[in-house]
């Protein structure tokens, strides 16, 4: 590979590098038939996408009326999203293979997300990603979530980059968005991929429309090398 100079990759977590969304779908729905909310869809879920867990559960206190605090709904939805992850979460092949590629080559990498720091820590360990993927940042730990760039500006401190310098992967709107905000590059792997027509998809560096069906690990190193 030729060298990637001084570029550093920032990874999103959840419909990135693993195929996380189901459990999350399965925790929130779990959540909400325990708050008397029956009718929670996968299309519903889709919404939500890209957003942050705490946001996500802020707004649906509002929607659907919920009482309990904020940080009870959140404690109760990672408690069920951890023990669903931990049965199985699956990692996108490709992605493992560029993640493995990247480390191989020394490249800096970090993972900035949206879940809790003990969910993001949880499901680096079980799918084994840890090994090459151990600088991390959670929303949680920032002033804004997505589409802020609070997360990636973080992470490109934790690893010392400047932000012109990083390459952000992405599967949501708001990750994409984030990513421009913070005047890096992006690659995006649409996780819906009906919303790859979106503009914040669109004006990405690099867009493999058809999602992770796309996605190879060989054409994202080759993009990166040519722009090295």
């Amino acid at each position: 590979m030729r060298t990637l100079n001084h570029t550093s990759v920032i990874f999103d977590l959840d419909g990135t590098l693993v195929d996380s969304e189901p459990n999350y779908f399965e925790a929130g729905r779990q959540l909400l038939a325990e708050h008397g909310i029956s009718d929670f869809t996968w299309a519903d879920h889709e919404t939500y996408v890209g957003i942050s867990t705490q946001e996500t559960l802020a707004l649906w206190k509002e929607r659907y009326g919920l009482r309990a605090p904020l940080a009870d709904l959140l404690a109760e939805k990672n408690r069920r999203y951890l023990a669903l992850a931990g049965a199985s979460t699956r990692v996108f092949p490709q992605m493992a293979k560029f993640v493995q590629a990247l480390g191989g080559a020394g490249v800096p990498m970090a993972v900035a997300s949206g879940s809790s720091r003990t969910a993001i820590e949880a499901i680096l360990a079980v799918t084994g990603l840890d090994a090459h993927l151990t600088t991390l940042v959670s929303a949680d730990e920032v002033a804004h979530g997505k589409p802020a760039p609070d997360v990636f500006l973080a992470a490109a401190a934790l690893l010392g980059a400047e932000p012109a310098d990083c390459v952000v992967l992405e599967d949501a709107a708001p990750g994409a968005l984030a990513a421009r905000a913070a005047g890096m590059r992006c690659i995006a792997v649409p996780y819906v991929a009906a919303q790859a027509d979106d503009p914040a998809f669109t004006s990405a560096d690099l867009l493999f429309r058809g999602g992770q069906e796309e996605f190879t690990a060989q054409a994202a190193l080759e993009w990166l090398t040519a722009g090295a």
